[in-house]
């Protein structure tokens, strides 16, 4: 009979999930919707889909990915307004409680970077920094065996840094995959095509991307020069740009730090959707 670690990836839409063995195969793979989490609909999933999958197959343990911020003990401690009634749900408690199985829960960004760390472009590094480039902009930071989370869980809130009292604008305000998106709408085009065209050396969409790229490398190497980590991982769906993306982000902040300064590698996460399911279950293969 196969070992299997069920995995969740809670999102303010999907709740995504599979099961993981020994050898990091993830399968029987699925989603459900979140429903915005009307009456606790977010527990009531979770524990519908590990009691289905615990009939099925063997389960050893169960890990959460999740949007917010997790407390000490595994349980919701704050929730942006995305997610309805999210704050103080007690999920590591719960799950617990009705399947006697260990259950780790973690914030999805850490999860992204554990990913990485386990099964992706961060393996083998023991001091990693995640920045994740979305709709909003998180981080994540992974030093000497374990996360760092500040003495209240909330620190790696990059996306709140770098406030302009000028434009009234913040670092994720200026750099956040949205923000592409909104500089690039008068052209009428969405950041993939937007990167395709730059690519091609479509003038207009290559300065703004050019434009974008620098206001990303600002806080970008505010982190490096806090932390120095051996790898930077940038993550989020716009790291499906590869090697333009990164080595546009390496000109732009060859312009900002010191000469000879920075020996952080920078590198594009590696996973896909699949980095939080790995991030989720990371701890039980310490």
């Amino acid at each position: 009979m196969t070992d299997y670690y069920l995995a969740f990836d809670v999102g303010g839409t999907t709740i995504k999930y599979g099961l993981v063995d020994k050898n990091l195969n993830i399968s029987h793979t699925g989603k459900v919707v979140t429903e915005k989490n009307k009456d606790g609909h977010i527990l009531k999933m979770l524990k519908k889909v590990t009691s289905e999958l615990k009939n099925e197959y063997h389960l050893i343990g169960i890990g959460v990915s999740t949007a917010g911020i997790v407390g000490k003990n595994g349980e919701i401690a704050y929730a942006g307004p995305t997610i309805l009634d999210y704050t103080g749900t007690p999920i590591k408690a719960e799950l617990e409680k009705d399947f006697n199985l260990p259950t780790n829960v973690v914030n999805d960004v850490d999860a992204a970077l554990l990913g990485e760390k386990l099964a992706g472009n961060a393996k083998g590094y023991t001091s990693i920094y995640c920045v994740a480039l979305g709709t909003g902009i998180g981080g994540a930071y992974y030093e000497a065996g374990k996360m760092f989370s500040g003495a209240h869980g909330t620190a790696n809130n990059i996306g709140w840094t770098l406030y302009d009292v000028k434009t009234k604008t913040n670092f994720e305000q200026r750099a956040s995959t949205l923000s592409l998106q909104a500089k690039l709408a008068p052209l009428g085009v969405d950041p993939i095509e937007g990167f395709k065209r730059a690519k091609t050396g479509s003038s207009q969409e290559k300065k703004i991307i050019e434009d974008w790229s620098l206001e990303v490398a600002e806080g970008l190497s505010n982190i490096l020069l806090l932390f120095d980590p051996e790898v930077l991982i940038i993550g989020g769906a716009v790291s499906k740009q590869g090697d333009y993306l990164k080595k546009l982000l390496e000109k732009q902040l060859k312009k900002i730090l010191p000469p000879n300064l920075c020996k952080t590698k920078i590198k594009m996460a590696s996973l896909g959707n699949k980095a939080q399911l790995y991030g989720a279950i990371d701890k039980f293969f310490d």
